[in-house]
């Protein structure tokens, strides 16, 4: 590709941007891609350049679509944004699985539509070759070794699965799965939940301890492997309403809204296949 075609592209992504930012009268940060610590100074640079910005508003819309990463580099995410912004939203166009779930759970809201989905909130660890790998995966599978050995119906070959297993790395797991649990419970009781304050079916007040009850069992219900049977299992926004009792607010029913979103996402998904970009982070300021 050309360096005038490059820049017309570029010209073409920040129209879409900027007209997006316009409808939601905020500013709008695009993640396509995975999250990953390494990654962790760029978006500090890009969002304190974002800050600096004379237009700056008060409010950061978020379009995530993810396969998830790191649970550190999205803590580390959400501190920096939550530096910088009073209400932090979130868009999901398409898919934003595993970490990319623990990040949007750190909004004051969710936009999706019918076709959005989350995932479980299985955290990605780096095992001994270097490849990341889901925890949970792993942790239930050494729960099934440790109830068979306790049933004496463990095979020769499971046992010495289960006796070579790193007890360190499998601590590294649990820990793992402790950090994303805590993190969905403190995020969703601080800014999700932070206008629940009475209970729609009585209209009594909704106290701190029902909002942290609420939290925890939806976060326990989201890494709750054997429910959802799969690390990239998509869960869409009747799900999360329904069984989750999570509100989500639906960009479908904002035609003009739900126009933009999809032009812009399709746009950017083609742009970011066609240069292998990983990822792809845009604001009005960079590209």
């Amino acid at each position: 590709m050309n360096n005038h075609a490059t820049i017309q592209i570029e010209d073409l992504l920040k129209q879409y941007l900027i007209q997006l930012e316009q409808k939601l009268n905020g500013d709008v940060l695009t993640y396509y891609g995975p999250i990953m610590d390494e990654y962790v100074p760029d978006f500090l640079q890009i969002i304190e350049q974002a800050s600096h910005d004379s237009k700056k508003h008060e409010d950061l819309w978020v379009m995530l679509t993810t396969v998830g990463g790191s649970a550190s580099a999205v803590e580390r995410f959400v501190n920096i944004i939550r530096q910088h912004y009073k209400e932090v939203n979130f868009i999901v166009p398409d898919h934003a699985y595993s970490a990319g779930t623990i990040f949007c759970m750190s909004g004051d809201k969710i936009y999706m539509d019918y076709a959005s989905v989350l995932g479980p909130i299985d955290p990605q660890v780096i095992s001994p070759s270097g490849r990341f790998v889901p925890a949970l995966g792993y942790l239930d599978k050494i729960e099934e070794l440790i109830q068979k050995s306790k049933d004496n119906t463990i095979t020769q070959a499971e046992f010495f699965i289960l006796k070579d297993f790193d007890l360190a790395e499998l601590r590294s797991y649990e820990q793992a799965k402790e950090l994303t649990i805590d993190q969905l419970k403190n995020w969703l009781v601080k800014y999700k939940f932070k206008n629940w304050n009475k209970h729609s079916s009585t209209g009594f007040p909704v106290t701190l301890e029902e909002k942290q009850k609420r939290a925890e069992e939806i976060a326990a219900k989201l890494s709750n492997s054997n429910l959802w049977k799969s690390h990239g299992r998509p869960i869409n926004k009747t799900i999360l309403i329904e069984q989750l009792k999570l509100q989500i607010d639906d960009f479908g029913e904002d035609t003009e809204l739900k126009t933009i979103i999809r032009q812009y996402h399709n746009f950017v998904s083609d742009f970011v296949t066609k240069n292998n970009l990983a990822p792809f982070i845009q604001t009005r300021n960079f590209i």
